[in-house]
């Protein structure tokens, strides 16, 4: 090999070296400014890249002087192409793989209970530009461009997951997006009929999916945009405005859904219920769809079968249209059962007479009328029974047998009858 090659093959070696030297370090610190935070270089960084940078035109100097001009300018020109772009890919591919190692230990770190948690909801169908405009308007991100900047780089365009992701502010945004590529744990979670609010959310607790003190405030936040939510007028004797409104359903949540996410997911199932027919029959009635929900959870505590509900309905509207105002006060167990349960935290074996005294507008002993609000989530069979009852009874009194069934009476005198009959009176 002549001497000019010779010294040419050593000016290449030294550009491969350098550019080895100094371009993972160069794509760091661009990397870094495209995240959107302060460029931290240290002094062992610096050094590496200079010394690179130095080898680098050491290098071509040396090829220039063991090739001719042409040869030289061509050969320099794809040595440095080649040697960059393997540098660059090798570097940016590191940095990713080293990246996913990382998020993936910081994400488990993350969960609803974390200091400074956010929960984001990312609606179905959102693309990039969509969700780096949520990430902006939460301030997870300061620069949403530059998101859908290194979105694209990284090819994560498409493959964000719907659904409610946890996040926190100052997370890189690597970090940021390989917890939204990620689809989120979910479980499945059956809430019967006829639950309270309180028993509802202590089955989210358990199961995982809620903090018991955002689960409340989110049943209290008056701005559901539904029509049967603008109905609620007594919000001041309701502990909870939306008690009776999260449907009984089976339902699958993200383990990280927020709670307000929970419960907008119920209360629209429930609305997808109530088409414009039960609107139609409530205004025919003459009462609000609040009015009809808060008698369907009475229904739904007093009898167990379609029959005895609809039987049971027809023995409330009589009660609440009637003229004497002893009629009108309903009487029902359950409303009294219902404010043990809050206070107390467990219902009463038997009721006792001095049980039926309490004071609360719930207290339907001695308060005429429906209570303030529901007293559980009814199912639509109780939803029903509300809107039609049975219209051929004369049925004024019932009480519950103790076997699920329940006996009907037209009088007071047979009324008394049936409670000495069944116990419930000496």
């Amino acid at each position: 090999m002549s001497r000019k090659l010779k010294v040419a093959a050593l000016g290449i070696i030294a550009v491969i070296i350098g550019i080895f030297l100094s371009v993972p370090n160069i794509m760091n610190y661009v990397r870094t400014i495209l995240k959107g935070y302060e460029a931290q270089y240290g002094a062992l960084n610096a050094f590496l890249t200079i010394l690179g940078l130095v080898l680098v035109f050491f290098g071509i100097f040396i090829i220039s002087a063991g090739l001719k001009k042409l040869a030289f300018i061509l050969t320099s020109l794809a040595v440095f192409l080649f040697v960059f772009s393997v540098g660059a890919i090798y570097s940016y591919s590191s940095t990713v793989e080293s990246s996913k190692d990382n998020v993936v230990k910081e994400a488990l770190r993350i969960s609803a209970t974390s200091e400074g948690a956010i929960a984001v909801e990312i609606p179905m169908g959102s693309d990039t530009n969509d969700i780096a405009g949520i990430l902006g308007d939460e301030e997870i991100i300061n620069k949403p461009q530059i998101f859908k900047i290194v979105s694209k780089l990284n090819g994560y365009d498409g493959r964000y997951q719907a659904g409610t992701h946890i996040l926190k502010k100052g997370l890189e945004l690597d970090t940021i997006m390989n917890i939204l590529i990620s689809k989120p744990e979910s479980v499945k979670i059956t809430i019967p009929e006829g639950l309270t609010y309180k028993q509802i959310v202590k089955t989210f607790v358990k199961k995982g999916l809620a903090i018991e003190d955002r689960f409340d405030s989110a049943m209290k936040y008056e701005k559901y945009d539904y029509d049967f939510v603008k109905q609620i007028k007594n919000f001041n004797d309701r502990e909870f405005m939306l008690e009776g409104y999260l449907f009984p359903d089976t339902y699958e949540f993200a383990m990280n859904a927020s709670e307000k996410t929970i419960v907008s997911v119920m209360l629209q199932n429930f609305n997808n219920k109530l088409t414009k027919e039960y609107y139609d029959r409530a205004k025919e009635l003459g009462m609000s769809m609040d009015e009809i929900i808060t008698l369907a959870s009475i229904i739904e505590r007093e009898a167990n079968t379609s029959n005895d509900r609809r039987l049971v309905s027809a023995v409330f509207h009589k009660r609440l249209k009637s003229k004497d105002t002893t009629l009108r006060k309903l009487q029902s167990c359950a409303t009294i059962q219902y404010v043990f349960l809050n206070t107390e935290g467990k219902v009463h074996e038997k009721l006792t007479y001095e049980d039926t005294t309490i004071n609360s507008p719930y207290n339907t002993y001695i308060h005429p009328g429906l209570p303030p609000g529901p007293i559980c989530s009814p199912g639509m069979d109780s939803i029903n029974a509300a809107l039609y009852p049975d219209e051929d009874t004369d049925y004024m009194f019932f009480i519950a047998k103790g076997d699920g069934t329940t006996k009907f009476t037209k009088t007071y005198a047979e009324h008394l009858k049936a409670m000495k009959e069944y116990g419930l009176a000496k």
